[in-house]
């Protein structure tokens, strides 16, 4: 627990049981925990109780497609001055605790957020290159400072000063392709009726070369290709998800 009793930490989930766990565990240091669960049906609710602690708090809220209207309630129901922004599949580790507990003790700190690094391991291996290999979110933002914005891929829109921190948030999103797949399937059909929604339209270039460029992006510009296998299937999924998005943007512009 800090000493001064001023983090919150913010879980949103569905149907986790396999990792939840490990994101607790690593979040017991925070002085409060708010889980905001989309009516899991398997037993993540289940373990989460399990740890007893008074730190931790559970909402059910239907997700509804909407990740920044989630993560906007679970706001809502914190108490601290800060909230760190946690998914299900991610472990906060020893280094970055230590980094956070420092900064947010210091009572001139100057940035009101700070963007975190986070490391995917990936089919049993870490990706270091690739899209993902350095890619930084904000997570950390102090209370008041902050919202959500975007159904899908939602970022936090923060009203001050935003910091980076050195230490690294530990991302454990696929242990199958098929639940890669599976998550893909549901993510692209939200981002593409958002889109849709947004008046955005799309067309058979774009169907051809976003796919294409994606791949070639990740897989030689960004050198996923030094990944090895779990390199190339992580590009090839990216590829794909772009292909879906805009195949299924396409479906509903036509669906009259």
């Amino acid at each position: 627990m800090l000493d001064n009793d001023i983090l919150s930490a913010v879980i949103i989930c569905k149907n986790e049981e396999e990792k939840i766990k490990d994101c607790i565990n690593s979040l017991l240091w925070c002085d409060e925990v708010i889980v905001v669960d989309d009516y899991s049906s398997d037993l993540t609710l289940e373990k989460i109780k399990k740890f007893n602690s008074p730190k931790i708090r559970i909402y059910k809220r239907k997700l509804s497609g909407d990740f920044a209207s989630q993560r906007n309630f679970a706001l809502t129901k914190t108490k601290k001055d800060w909230i760190l922004f946690v998914d299900a599949d991610e472990v906060v580790s020893e280094p970055l605790r230590n980094e956070i507990s420092s900064i947010i003790s210091d009572r001139i700190v100057k940035n009101v957020a700070y963007k975190i690094q986070r490391i995917d391991y990936v089919f049993g291996k870490t990706l270091k290159h690739g899209e993902t290999g350095s890619i930084k979110f904000i997570r950390l933002v102090k209370s008041g400072f902050g919202k959500w914005h975007g159904r899908i891929h939602e970022e936090l829109a923060v009203d001050g000063s935003v910091g980076s921190l050195r230490n690294v948030l530990f991302h454990y999103p696929h242990r199958e392709i098929s639940n890669f797949l599976k998550e893909i399937n549901y993510y692209t059909s939200v981002r593409a009726q958002e889109l849709f929604e947004e008046s955005k339209r799309t067309n058979l270039v774009q169907i051809i070369t976003y796919p294409s460029g994606k791949f070639l992006f990740n897989y030689f510009l960004k050198k996923g290709v030094l990944d090895g296998i779990p390199g190339l299937i992580s590009a090839i999924i990216m590829s794909f998800h772009s292909f879906l998005v805009r195949g299924k943007l396409w479906s509903l512009q036509n669906k009259n």
